[in-house]
């Protein structure tokens, strides 16, 4: 197989015109140039007053290493670290960064304000989140379980695995191959069980690890968002990596997010977690629909004695404490794990099992507060 290298990459971007004349490379507007069997990625770092027009300018420099043989993949990113041709930007960190540091929430879209023109996606009815403090915590496993739960409303539902770095959407949902693009624009999410699912994954091997900068992390994001025919949809389900970065700035800052559901499992360790996602959200003006104790507790299948192994009660407690609705509480059992790994989760392959039926009921609260209008605009997000 044909490989590209860095030096293939920068030269085809030499041919870019760059605003100001001269070329993107030679101008200093390319940074974070991986490379990395076949994918590329690459930021072009542009003066932050003109990056709203730029977007040709950054399709232009795809399609130029698209061309290129061996190349599999490319996500180019426009970033603001400094202005175009090397001076120093007001501010040597990107939007999102400050925003990590300096968020608070400030009502909707104001005009003429940082963000302005937001917009949800074309044909989706609603977007929610679910996000979890840390990792460990079952939060992929509940998000496609609660996606086809969504789906046994008879809604029309979609998953998109937010995870850049550690995507689990595809084997959890049996999808393997390469999505389609029939115009070379936009991408066709792969489907099974009834659910449209676009996710890295498909993108990459298994096993290649996503190093990637954050601002390569959140065009990649934005794209996966933007750029794949959703539509029709009534809910879109966005399984986000763990913590409080990038990923969940991006979502907040690019969607209008109808809410964020929170995945703890019930020991003091996650919760201290849980709580820094639940005021996370809050900072950026995303309403919380509600916290999930996963692992809740566990029975055995040969006694029926029940131990709860990581404790319990705290999801909900910590539900009450931060004045946020407590969702459900889904048991730790072999059967989820098993019916996770072989790509037919249990809410599909044993929908009559008391699990699937606490995944449905959790799912049919969600819609009930969807339809109750508990979603709004999309943030706007104030520096300080």
């Amino acid at each position: 197989m044909t490989t590209v290298s860095q030096e293939q990459v920068l030269a085809a971007l030499q041919r870019i015109a760059a605003p100001q004349g001269g070329d993107l490379v030679n101008n200093g507007m390319i940074s974070g140039l991986v490379v990395r069997e076949g994918h590329v990625g690459f930021s072009i770092e542009v003066d932050p007053r003109a990056g709203a027009g730029l977007e040709p300018l950054r399709k232009a420099a795809e399609q130029a290493v698209e061309k290129l043989p061996g190349v599999l993949s490319v996500t180019a990113v426009l970033t603001a670290h400094r202005a175009a041709g090397g001076a120093p930007a007001a501010s040597a960190r990107p939007a999102a960064s400050q925003a990590h540091q300096h968020a608070h929430p400030a009502g909707g879209q104001q005009p003429g304000q940082p963000g302005q023109g937001k917009q949800g996606l074309p044909g989706v009815a609603h977007i929610i989140a679910v996000a979890s403090g840390k990792g460990g915590v079952g939060k992929s496993t509940t998000a496609v379980n609660l996606a086809l739960g969504l789906a046994a409303l008879g809604l029309k539902v979609g998953l998109l695995d937010a995870d850049i770095y550690g995507p689990s959407q595809p084997r959890l949902m049996g999808i393997s191959g390469k999505p389609q693009s029939p115009d070379g624009k936009r991408l066709e999410p792969m489907t099974n069980h009834g659910i449209k699912v676009m996710s890295m994954g498909f993108m990459i091997p298994e096993d290649t690890p996503m190093i990637w900068r954050g601002p390569m992390v959140m065009g990649a994001l934005t794209q996966l968002l933007r750029d794949v025919n959703w539509a029709p949809l009534d809910v879109l389900v966005c399984d986000l990596p763990p913590g409080t970065g990038d990923a969940q700035l991006t979502m907040a800052q690019n969607v209008p997010l109808a809410g964020a559901v929170i995945v703890s499992t019930p020991q003091d360790i996650a919760l201290l977690d849980a709580k820094k996602g639940l005021n996370m959200f809050r900072k950026v003006d995303v309403p919380v629909l509600g916290i999930i104790e996963n692992m809740s507790y566990f029975c055995c299948p040969n006694c029926g004695h029940r131990t709860d192994i990581f404790a319990h009660g705290g999801a909900r407690r910590e539900a009450e404490a931060g004045n946020v609705d407590f969702l459900g509480e889904i048991p730790l059992d072999i059967a989820i794990r098993e019916t996770s790994d072989a790509g037919q989760p249990i809410v599909v392959s044993d929908p009559s099992s008391p699990h699937s039926k606490a995944y449905r009921e959790i799912a049919e609260k969600l819609w009930n507060k969807l339809q109750a209008g508990t979603g709004r605009a999309a943030p706007r997000i104030v520096i300080q």
